[in-house]
């Protein structure tokens, strides 16, 4: 088959490799119809998370089942689904406690309770690393989904995939961003970042009550997408100082809600990275302390924007004093698929409207440059194999 193949740090090939076999019981393999590159697969792209061995990359992908494991009776070859990002089996400690993120079987080689930088990691993920379990992803022509019975859902036939793609990962990541807000009705909710994850967001918020979204991003283009397709308000932090933008919009006090939807690859600065290298840091956390400071005394700070390494100078002192709830981590995508599946259904929320780009996969090279340097207005970039 053809795939989308990691070699080394900026280094992604379309080229032939090993077709996937059924290795477990509960395997089922998938033709993959539609995948779509995602900001974590900047992560391994760029070098944030080491991988050093060749890797199909790639979590956001639905397709076609191909072929069966003895045990799978749920699904049959024809079926046409939607993978969750994270592999769980359904059956662990976590996986009975909604926590299929922790999944403590789908990660032998790599798991642990440590969550360290390199050592004990969570549960396996598609195309993330041999970290977290060395799975080859879907941007390829076929894929092997382990633990298919109980993560794979099924899609009506009367859907588009554009319409549904965005299930397997950024919806159920945004929605979960809001969600452990535990908004009320009416609260003021601010999101950094404007790519795929926090369009999402926006959505999300709209949809679990929110009174008001504030959008901050540094790229007109992505703000004005914002404001098009989820009608919230934004801030530029090239034009105003957003702290003060913010407490200005919520009589002094800050936003109940900051999502960080941004991550360690913020926008930085020559200053910015010095430090980095001096304090052996990767990335930034510029975007969660603009979220320490923008929201309200007692307020919740939600981050789904990754981080991978410890960071000096971290603020507890000023968490603290505003007594500021912390909610972080990956996305409880097995928890909540159901439910926004039928949002999108009913017609309750529209995902499609966030995709600039559909390419070939043969493309994939150029795929990730535009995505990775925002050309040509881009925002999200689905692939067709």
């Amino acid at each position: 088959m053809k795939a989308a193949v990691f070699h080394k740090v900026g280094d992604i090939r379309y080229e032939a490799t090993d077709d996937p076999t059924i290795e477990q019981s509960r395997d089922v393999i998938l033709r993959v119809t539609s995948t779509a590159i995602c900001g974590s697969d900047l992560h391994i792209y760029d070098g944030f998370l080491p991988q050093f061995q060749n890797e199909v990359l790639g979590h956001e992908f639905m397709g076609i089942v191909e072929d069966v494991g003895s045990e799978v009776t749920n699904l049959k070859k024809g079926d046409r689904v939607v993978v969750p990002f994270t592999i769980a089996c359904g059956h662990c400690f976590f996986c009975e406690h909604n926590l299929q993120m922790h999944c403590e079987n789908s990660n032998p080689e790599h798991y642990g309770p440590d969550g360290g930088l390199l050592t004990e990691k969570g549960g396996g993920l598609f195309g993330y690393s041999d970290l977290y379990g060395g799975y080859n992803g879907g941007q390829a022509e076929y894929v092997r989904v382990p633990y298919a019975d109980y993560s794979l859902r099924h899609v009506p036939e009367t859907l588009k995939d554009e319409q549904v793609l965005f299930l397997t990962d950024i919806f159920p990541t945004g929605w979960s961003a809001i969600e452990w807000g535990e908004l009320r009705g009416g609260e003021t909710v601010a999101i950094f970042g404007s790519g795929p994850v926090g369009l999402m967001a926006q959505k999300s918020a709209w949809l679990q009550g929110a009174g008001r979204v504030i959008a901050i991003d540094p790229l007109p283009y992505r703000l004005e997408r914002a404001r098009r397709v989820n009608n919230v308000e934004t801030i530029n932090p090239h034009d105003v100082d957003v702290v003060e933008a913010i407490r200005n919009m919520t009589h002094g006090r800050g936003a109940d809600l900051c999502v960080d939807a941004v991550g360690m690859e913020a926008e930085r600065s020559i200053l910015d990275k010095a430090k980095a290298v001096i304090n052996l840091e990767k990335g930034t956390t510029k975007v969660l302390e603009l979220c320490f400071q923008a929201v309200r005394r007692g307020g919740i700070v939600s981050v789904v924007g990754v981080y991978g390494a410890p960071s000096d100078n971290f603020p507890i002192g000023r968490l603290f004093d505003k007594g500021v709830t912390m909610r972080m981590g990956q996305s409880q995508v097995h928890k909540n698929i159901d439910h926004l599946l039928d949002l999108v259904v009913q017609g309750k929320v529209v995902l499609d409207d966030i995709v600039s780009h559909i390419l070939p996969l043969a493309d994939i090279s150029r795929g990730y440059e535009i995505f990775k340097k925002k050309k040509d207005d881009c925002t999200k970039v689905i692939l067709k194999p």
